[in-house]
């Protein structure tokens, strides 16, 4: 038994001495730092904030979307057989080049709003964006106090642990020396024996308790897990913190909902779907608008005539009549010049501006029939505005809910934690006058077991009220808005 005590002593050790935390003062992490990191690094809000991201290049867009729509286009080929040249609009039966620019611009004048209404919406769409991003970064923060007080709570349970180990090794040492002197029976060494593995035990347990808590917090800071890392235990008198439970839930609820950014989000939705009706609406109506065209060509084979050179006469169909003396009709023939046309291509600047051409026009667009979709458009944007209404009750409604809820547990956790304080305090002195009977031989192992069980028990669960009274504290706080800090 003796050497099964040895072993897990060291076993024991070597563990503990693994899960302590590091002494580096740059690596001890205070409750602010932690949840600045969080804020820093967790994936959820770095999800959020490329949603935020998007939001805004959507409100952009549709901000850019009043400028003037400009394009132009050009098209250069190759024309084979019979067909129009595009500078002289004549047929030709030639292959030829051929090149075509163009340019076309609008800009919508009237649209009924349509243009500032999807700005709008876009605009409100980003701010609850933006508040639903804060808000997922008080929730991370709310957990990751929670987070960080079970690692401190799983601190206190491996301090407890300890102090029982050492005890419980105490009195068996101690007790062997009765047992030896003749004192006390063997009996009583095989059962502080059973206690001390029993006790042992507890602190292994509690030591991979931390360990796991700890693996949760730094998953939820998003750090690596073999990073050195050991929190910074702060002085908590929770007396100091009671405080604020003297806030009525109302006036708890009424303060949460000025800077909760789940309400923010909800109400900025609202005002956006009615900006989306709105926009919706426009659409049904007609549009005017301003068109600008301009153009030109060019062509391979548009010649223009130079010159002409002389190569002879050749009749052209005309007689002249002359009356004989004997009084006959003389018929002689009309000859006309012929010439051949010189002619040379006309150059590509000049093609180009001769053959330059601009229109400007107004246009009115009068929606007549196009499937009923702007109709239903209407109707999806009206379904979208009373979602949206939905969703802002139920966010007020859960918001209140949760605060009532959180009032109520702080003031179940203050009862919880006098209970447990009390139970501790009998506890010890019951430990205490048990202590002192069993070195006066006048009680028996067993009981003073019971008792030392019942006092780390008491000690236990008094920790534990403690933690979670100030974690319920805490999370009031957070409903009225103050920092969470310890």
């Amino acid at each position: 038994m003796r050497l099964f005590i040895a072993i897990a002593a060291c076993l024991l050790l070597a563990t503990y001495a693994h899960a302590q935390p590091v002494t580096d003062p740059d690596n001890v992490w205070t409750l602010q730092k932690c949840v600045q990191y969080a804020i820093d690094h967790n994936i959820s809000i770095k999800q959020d904030s490329l949603t935020a991201r998007l939001a805004r290049y959507t409100l952009k867009q549709s901000q850019f979307s009043q400028l003037p729509v400009l394009s132009a286009n050009g098209s250069l080929g190759r024309d084979l057989g019979r067909s129009v040249n595009p500078t002289s609009n004549q047929f030709v039966d030639a292959s030829y080049n051929s090149l075509t620019a163009s340019a076309n611009g609008s800009l919508l004048l009237f649209g009924w709003l349509q243009v500032r209404n999807t700005i709008e919406r876009n605009k409100y769409s980003l701010e609850a964006s933006m508040a639903d991003l804060d808000q997922l970064k008080d929730d991370v923060s709310v957990n990751v106090a929670n987070s960080f007080l079970t690692v401190l709570l799983a601190q206190e349970q491996i301090n407890i642990s300890t102090n029982q180990v050492a005890l419980s090794k105490a009195q068996l040492d101690q007790t062997r020396i009765f047992a030896e002197a003749g004192r006390l029976p063997e009996l009583n060494v095989a059962q502080l024996e059973s206690q001390l593995a029993t006790d042992s035990s507890n602190l292994i347990n509690a030591i991979a308790a931390y360990n796991s808590d700890m693996l949760d917090l730094k998953s939820l800071l998003n750090i690596d897990f073999s990073v050195p890392f050991s929190l910074n235990v702060p002085q908590v008198e929770v007396g100091d913190e009671m405080s604020v439970i003297t806030s009525q839930p109302e006036e708890i609820y009424q303060k949460a909902h000025g800077h909760f950014g789940s309400i923010k989000g909800s109400e900025l939705r609202v005002t956006a779907a009615e900006k989306g009706v709105a926009a919706s609406k426009a659409a049904l109506y007609p549009q005017l608008s301003l068109s600008y065209q301009a153009g030109t060509t060019w062509a391979s084979n548009y010649l223009t005539v130079t010159g002409a050179n002389y190569t002879g006469t050749a009749p052209n169909g005309s007689f002249t009549a002359d009356t004989l003396s004997s009084g006959a009709v003389k018929y002689s023939p009309v000859y006309s010049p012929l010439y051949n046309p010189v002619t040379t291509l006309i150059p590509f600047g000049k093609q180009f501006n001769n053959n330059f051409r601009q229109l400007v026009f107004l246009n009115l667009n009068i929606p007549i029939l196009n499937g009923w979709q702007s109709q239903y458009a209407v109707r999806q944007a009206r379904v979208n505005l009373d979602q949206a209404q939905l969703n802002e009750y139920n966010a007020e409604l859960t918001l209140r809910q949760n605060v009532y809820k959180a009032h109520n547990n702080a003031l179940n956790s203050i009862q919880k934690y006098n209970a447990a304080k009390r139970a501790d305090d009998a506890a010890k002195r019951a430990l205490d006058f048990a202590r002192k009977r069993y070195d006066l031989g006048l009680t028996s192992t067993v009981d003073l077991l019971v008792t030392q069980n019942s006092e780390f028990a008491a000690a236990a669960n008094l920790v534990g009220a403690k933690y979670d009274l100030i974690f319920k504290l805490k999370l009031v706080d957070y409903y009225m808005g103050k920092e969470l800090k310890l």
